[in-house]
C-alpha cells in the first residue's frame, strides 16, 4: 500500500475515523530533508498494513499545516483514535518514525 494524500476534503475520513493508527507526514516538494525523508515513508506505508501512512503537502494544504501547528518540515504526526499521539520534526530514522505509533 502507498502513502495516501491528504487534502481538507478526505481528511477526516481519512485521518480522524481511521480504525487503524495514522502517521502523517507534512512534507514540501522544495523541501531537501523532506525528500530525504520520502523513501523511508513510502517503505512504512508498503510494509506496515496496520498503520495508515498519509501525506500532507503544506504548500497545497496550508490549512491542514496550520491545524496541526506545523512550524517545520519534515514533520511526522501520529494520531489513535482522532487524537494525535506523538510527533517528530526533521529527518529520523524508520524505527524513531515507527516507535510514535
Amino acid at each position: 500500500m502507498s502513502a495516501i494524500k491528504i487534502t481538507d476534503k478526505n481528511f477526516n475520513s481519512e485521518v480522524i475515523n481511521s480504525e487503524k493508527p495514522v502517521l502523517i507526514d507534512f512534507w514540501a516538494s522544495w523541501c531537501g530533508p523532506c525528500r530525504m525523508m520520502s523513501p523511508v515513508v513510502d517503505e512504512i506505508a508498503s510494509e506496515r498494513g496496520d498503520i495508515k501512512v498519509c501525506k500532507v503537502n503544506v504548500d497545497e494544504e496550508p490549512a491542514l499545516a496550520s491545524q496541526f501547528g506545523i512550524m517545520s518540515i519534515p514533520t511526522i504526526v501520529a494520531i489513535k483514535n482522532g487524537k494525535v499521539t506523538g510527533s517528530l520534526v526533521g529527518v529520523r530514522p524508520k524505527q524513531h518514525i515507527l516507535e510514535l505509533v
